[in-house]
Order: C-alpha cells, then sequence, then structure tokens
C-alpha cells in the first residue's frame, strides 16, 4: 500500500555534491512530515532532516548548512541536497513516512 523509493545516491569525493530521492506512493503526501535518515556501518541510524507538511524543515547539527531537504507535492517527491560532503556522510541513507514506513535506502558513498 505504501511505497518509499529512493534514488540517486553514488560515489563522490569529498566537497562534492548529490540530491538524493525519494518517491513516495502514499496518499496525502502533502500532509505526511517526511525524514531522511542514515546508517553508517558500526552506527547506529540517525535523523538527518525532516520536512514537515508545509515545507517546515530541521536538520541534524551536523548537516546543517550543508543538507536542504525539499519537497515536491505535486510529484509527491522528497529530496536531499548534500553540499560540501564529508567522508563522515558515508552511509545508507533511508526515506521515512512516520511510523514504520520505510524505503529499501540509497548508498552514498564519499571518498577523501
Amino acid at each position: 500500500q505504501v511505497q518509499l523509493v529512493e534514488s540517486g545516491g553514488g560515489l563522490v569525493q569529498a566537497g562534492g555534491s548529490l540530491r538524493i530521492s525519494c518517491a513516495a506512493s502514499i496518499e496525502d503526501f502533502r500532509f505526511t512530515a517526511m525524514r531522511w535518515y542514515r546508517q553508517a556501518p558500526g552506527k547506529q541510524r540517525e535523523l538527518v532532516a525532516i520536512i514537515k507538511p508545509g515545507g517546515i524543515a530541521d536538520y541534524a547539527d551536523s548537516v546543517k548548512g550543508r543538507f536542504t531537504i525539499s519537497r515536491d507535492d505535486v510529484k509527491n517527491t522528497m529530496y536531499l541536497q548534500m553540499n560540501s560532503l564529508k567522508p563522515e556522510d558515508t552511509a545508507a541513507y533511508f526515506c521515512n513516512a512516520g511510523l514504520n514506513r520505510w524505503g529499501q535506502g540509497t548508498q552514498v558513498t564519499v571518498s577523501s
């Protein structure tokens, strides 16, 4: 019923940029708070950013000023623009639509 599909991950050099996407096949996407999480090997899953209905966004301190979360309520898609990438950003990035609704993840690897 609910499908979240991340895409856009890849390998980038430190200092580079990448935009990942989450296509959300859910009803009333525009009224749903969406989140990006990430999980690096050996680490717990952490919240990266949240975007609430209307576009109100919050970020983890580690990505503030570098990442921008956005949403397109016509395309039912959430984005994460990642700039000035650091090796510490290397992780699998997961889309979350609240509760226990997750995408499969997209891998972002930042080389130094």
